[in-house]
């Protein structure tokens, strides 16, 4: 593209050194070490980088374009913006054609239960015959049975990543993409620019406080997914969460509005829940009509995950009961409530934040044999929300019947003082082992455990890696609970 192209289509404030329009621009980078030739080169503003430092060496890897904040003392044109955080995103969405505005993209947020609902979300498109692409945690994959995911970094990827890769997933022919969208992302603006033809709301509960500060931040940040939507599209809110009711109010009145929960008031309702170790069961009530549901999936969460689906499926106008009926045949997500061991039961989930950890403490509690143990294994993240530490520690200390606290990902904070957090929350350490290395702390695991007992390790899920101020190192907890409960 030339430069005289990209500048018709983007906001700027003055430009510098630019008598040549007919530049053109080959890619886009923030990384000044992955800049390549022909490269325009975006100066991100973050918490401990500023890009601007390092448009000198962006410049010597070849990049003919600068986009910056403020002027600097470089010989290549430069172009002056308000937010370089939003100019990237403006600018790969036009470098890569606007690939949004012809996809259905379905946004996700939420602070627990996103990945399990981008998924279903996912398997209910490919039970109507349809294709449907899925951004996410795990990383992003174009189906869902038989095929491995690719990594992407975050959560939500980058502005120049998400734009590539809505442009591949429409050069494949795709129509539909599902996506986990992050409150860092928003905050960021690594998905300003995307054109969504639909949004989904699971719930706000404490988490990323270290970035957002307040809830009402937090929430704010998350609002603003639903505050773009725009005459023809559709918001799915849980209406059993207070911040979901609060975002009710916020949508306009143009946009298809559709609830879920247990509420008479609910769009899409569930009642008559039972749930055991054998799965949920409820009734769903939609549009009048009763459906008998049973899941393969436990616990409360898995419930409203289903609801969640349930209200998509007909917000994008899929048949309720054939909709209902490929969610039952759904066991679950890397990760997530996923039971690597039977004897005694080993359950691995992502839960990290109070909330999280309380839920699916409840689920594993719902499995738990009357006259067993119910054993908890968890630690917290460093670098992040440290006035969650002592709530995970009474949530746990309530529901668990042991507990031993460990290691999450330290990442530059001290092991140990993470855990003194926790231990804060703490009424008695009685039922409590501490053990750092979370390798031992699954071994103590598997010494106190008897057969009918349930073990949660809770808080890293899928992730196969564990975070150090020095190193990361390859570390799974499936791969470790099955190496050692069962020897393989």
């Amino acid at each position: 593209m030339r430069l005289r192209n990209l500048l018709d289509e983007i906001s700027y404030i003055e430009l510098v050194n630019c008598e040549d329009l007919s530049i053109d621009i080959e890619g886009i980078s923030y990384n000044s070490k992955k800049s390549c030739p022909n490269d325009i080169f975006v100066c991100l503003t973050g918490e401990h980088v500023d890009g601007h430092e390092y448009a000198e060496e962006a410049i010597s890897n070849g990049v003919t374009i600068c986009v910056v904040e403020r002027i600097l003392n470089i010989d290549i044109p430069q172009i002056v913006v308000e937010s370089t955080e939003d100019a990237l995103a403006q600018i790969s969405n036009t470098l890569y054609v606007n690939p949004s505005k012809r996809l259905n993209v379905i946004g996700v947020t939420g602070t627990n239960g996103k990945t399990t609902v981008t998924h279903l979300i996912q398997k209910l498109y490919e039970a109507f015959d349809d294709s449907c692409a899925l951004i996410g945690t795990l990383g992003y994959k174009f189906k869902s049975e038989n095929e491995e995911y690719h990594d992407i970094g975050h959560t939500t990827p980058q502005a120049p990543e998400l734009q590539k890769l809505m442009y591949h997933i429409r050069e494949k022919g795709m129509q539909n993409v599902v996506m986990e969208v992050s409150s860092h992302s928003i905050a960021q603006h690594r998905v300003a620019y995307v054109d969504y033809k639909g949004a989904v709301f699971t719930n706000l509960t404490q988490d990323h406080l270290d970035f957002h500060i307040t809830m009402e931040n937090y929430f704010r940040t998350k609002a603003r997914l639903f505050e773009d939507l725009v005459v023809g599209d559709f918001a799915v809110i849980n209406s059993d969460d207070e911040y979901g009711k609060q975002l009710t109010k916020m949508v306009s009145q143009d946009v298809n509005l559709i609830t879920y929960g247990t509420n008479n008031d609910a769009t899409i309702m569930a009642k008559d829940i039972k749930l055991n170790e054998n799965g949920a069961r409820f009734i769903c009530c939609v549009d009048g009509s009763e459906y008998n549901v049973k899941l393969i999936m436990n616990g409360m969460f898995s419930v409203y995950n289903i609801l969640a689906a349930i209200a998509t499926a007909k917000a994008v106008g899929f048949d309720i009961k054939k909709s209902i009926e490929a969610l039952e045949k759904i066991s679950g997500v890397a990760g997530r409530f996923e039971m690597v061991v039977e004897k005694p039961a080993v359950i691995v989930d992502y839960a990290h934040t109070p909330d999280g950890l309380k839920n699916v403490l409840k689920a594993a509690r719902q499995i738990t044999p009357e006259n067993a143990k119910l054993i908890c294994i968890f630690g917290c993240g460093g670098d992040r929300d440290t006035t969650k530490r002592p709530k995970m520690g009474s949530i746990a200390e309530q529901l668990a019947d042991k507990i031993i606290v460990t290691s999450d990902n330290p990442r530059s904070e001290d092991p140990q003082q993470i855990i003194t957090d926790i231990l804060a929350g703490f009424k008695s350490v009685n039922n409590v082992i501490v053990e750092p290395d979370r390798e031992l702390a699954i071994k103590e695991a598997y010494k106190i455990a008897n057969a009918n007992d349930v073990v949660l390790i809770a808080g890293k899920g899928h992730e196969d890696y564990q975070i150090f101020a020095t190193e990361t190192i390859h570390f799974d907890d499936r791969e470790k609970a099955k190496a050692i409960f069962i020897g393989d």
